[in-house]
């Protein structure tokens, strides 16, 4: 049952994708020709992904290292889903979906067997808010590389099907800091709440955790004032918005990595 779930959620992915891409390549038709059919495929491998994470992991919360990665997976294709509703932007499914059906094909079939770890209340609420932190902040990533691009190819002017798959640049611009906006409050919540739930939360596995955690929101932070005061855009606020995500990437997976799938040691 769960082996079946999972390749039809996979498939779904898959699917989805490429309806998103083939009118992108094929050059015939526009962008949206496929959408709607492409995002209800989506919502089907959404809905798959989740009822196989709550099944395989008994419902609970499992932050070893493939479950939170394919959790995360989850999640973001569940925001790519939502943002497309306001903003159109095929291109994010293109890039999501397949990654998405990469993790979870990976936390199916080849990731040991892991047990989630008891939690408190306080302690799931922690971890919830800073999954999302994670996964709105991912989008914001994805955002800033087909913002580039699209001003990459504006500026050579080279026109291609893809650019007709984003907003405008200015649209896309505002997307992006509003998705970058959003995350950084949910990681302020999440630090708030670490500070207030996590015992010993500079303790061993959690001080690099939190002091990179740290360091990200102070670099979103610091784009957002930039962009507020001085009106920072373009590939200022790509390259900040990588940087930033690349230190929250570190932070959330980088120990779990190294201590489960480098030296196979079970971490919390």
């Amino acid at each position: 049952m769960l082996t079946a779930l999972a390749v039809f959620a996979i498939a779904c992915y898959l699917l989805a994708s490429g309806l998103l891409a083939w009118p992108l390549f094929d050059g015939k038709g526009g962008p949206t020709k496929l959408a709607r059919p492409a995002l209800v495929v989506g919502t089907l491998a959404v809905a798959a992904h989740a009822a196989w994470l709550l099944a395989a992991h008994r419902g609970a919360l499992d932050l070893h290292f493939f479950a939170a990665l394919s959790l995360v997976a989850c999640v973001v294709s569940a925001l790519t889903l939502a943002v497309n509703l306001t903003r159109p932007v095929v291109a994010l499914g293109v890039i999501v979906f397949p990654l998405s059906a990469l993790l979870l094909f990976v936390d199916s079939f080849f990731a040991p067997p892991t047990l989630p770890m008891a939690m408190d209340w306080q302690i799931k609420l922690h971890v919830t808010v800073a999954l999302l932190a994670f996964s709105v902040l991912s989008i914001a990533a994805a955002m800033a590389i087909l913002l580039a691009i699209q001003e990459r190819a504006l500026r050579h002017r080279h026109i291609t099907p893809w650019l007709t798959a984003l907003p405008p640049l200015t649209l896309t611009e505002s997307l992006l800091f509003r998705l970058i906006g959003a995350g950084f409050v949910l990681l302020t919540v999440a630090l708030l709440t670490g500070i207030l739930f996590v015992s010993n939360l500079f303790g061993q596995h959690l001080v690099h955790k939190t002091v990179l955690s740290i360091i990200a929101w102070l670099v979103f932070g610091a784009l957002l004032y930039g962009r507020w005061r001085h009106g920072w855009r373009g590939r200022s606020a790509v390259n900040l918005t990588l940087i930033g995500m690349s230190v929250l990437v570190l932070a959330f997976f980088g120990s779990k990595f190294v201590l489960e799938v480098v030296l196979h040691r079970a971490v919390d």
